[in-house]
């Protein structure tokens, strides 16, 4: 049987460019100007296209090349559009979308000409009871109203796909973020490589067919949405987690105490290793469950098999970074050093698509189902 964790000629190709190309273009030290000319580079690289049908413009391609993009750029930092326009807004019209939607909005995701956010509940979760946008029918179209904040936005999304509470249930609207009616105001927020804005919605019309769910596939397309996001979201921390450890261990190897090398002293050594052993853990968790997502069709399953990846990774990034911040001694908190970068976004990625406790409940339930 082939091994899933293995990866082919072409994967190693690809991240190994992402790797090279991440490590030039990193930008979460420079300006936000500089923003849009990374993103035209991604673009011209074809990454946004990689989960596209080729139909559809796209690459074709799969979790597991998704993923490895995305462990590259949490090693980096990369501040960008490619999670809320990729991982968020495609997966959503790939899963939950009907035909004519698909059709319209993916080949300009794929290229990259505009990018897109996915507004869902506060947190990124879909659960309904905590759905605060209504839309209603008025006339040929719709009135949709209400605030939803943590929206993930640099400013840059044309458009969002905005589940919402209708007399009938929900359903999933495009909106364009330009429309009148519409209002964004970027947030202070703690993680600056991640923009986020609260949008507001206020009496803004919009047309018939800017509803785009598919008729009965809105929940269980929604809930898959939020597993495949929560397994990329995982890829990424696993690309941070690496990051802490890479810098971690060159950090101690450079400081001297005592007229020896840090990283001479076995306390010193027995805590990196411990952050390699929670890194492959996950690494190996969040490559298993990617290479299998082709098979799990039904949203539990991926849902439970995801849990795993999402708990194992989000905890050893915040080992990891919590670890890089105080073997970096006192530089580690000061902001010319990274450790304090990655220990705010490992913070950030442990509460949104749910917390780790509502996935360990996931797989608990799935358990004890089973016996």
């Amino acid at each position: 049987m082939e091994n899933a964790l293995l990866l082919s000629e072409e994967q190693l190709a690809l991240q190994d460019t992402a790797a090279a190309f991440l490590a030039e273009f990193a930008n979460a030290r420079k300006p936000r100007d500089e923003d849009a000319s990374l993103w035209r580079r991604i673009s011209e690289l074809g990454w946004p296209a990689v989960q596209v049908p080729e139909d559809l413009g796209g690459l074709g391609m799969g979790a597991v090349e998704l993923a490895l993009l995305m462990e590259e750029m949490g090693r980096r930092l990369i501040r960008s559009p490619y999670f809320a326009s990729v991982v968020l807004a495609q997966t959503a019209l790939l899963e939950v979308g009907n035909t004519a939607a698909r059709e319209r909005f993916l080949p300009e995701l794929a290229s990259g000409e505009v990018n897109a956010t996915l507004i869902l509940a506060p947190g990124l979760v879909w659960a309904p009871d905590a759905i605060g946008i209504e839309c209603r029918r008025e006339g040929d179209g719709w009135v949709i109203n209400g605030d939803v904040a943590q929206v993930l936005d640099d400013g840059s999304a044309a458009m969002a796909f905005v589940a919402a509470r209708t007399e009938d249930g929900f359903g999933l609207f495009h909106v364009s973020a330009h429309a009148a009616g519409v209002e964004r105001s970027p947030l202070d927020v703690w993680d600056l490589t991640r923009p986020q804005c609260v949008w507001r919605f206020r009496e803004q019309r919009i047309a018939a067919d800017a509803r785009i769910d598919a008729p009965r596939k809105l929940d269980a397309g929604l809930a898959r949405t939020v597993s495949l996001a929560a397994l990329q979201l995982a890829a990424e921390q696993v690309g941070g987690a690496a990051a802490c450890l890479d810098m971690t261990v060159a950090y101690t190897k450079e400081r001297v105490q005592f007229a020896r090398p840090v990283a001479s002293f076995q306390a010193v050594k027995h805590r990196c290793a411990q952050m390699m052993v929670k890194l492959e853990t996950a690494r190996s968790a969040v490559r298993g469950v990617a290479a299998s997502v082709a098979r799990l069709e039904d949203p539990d399953a991926l849902a439970c098999e995801v849990a795993v990846a999402r708990v194992l990774a989000s905890d050893a990034y915040r080992y990891c970074a919590q670890e890089a911040v105080q073997l970096h001694g006192g530089v580690g908190f000061t902001w010319e050093y990274d450790p304090q970068l990655h220990f705010k976004r490992a913070q950030w990625g442990s509460q949104w698509l749910g917390p780790a406790s509502r996935w360990r409940e996931r797989v608990a339930t799935q358990l004890l189902d089973l016996a």
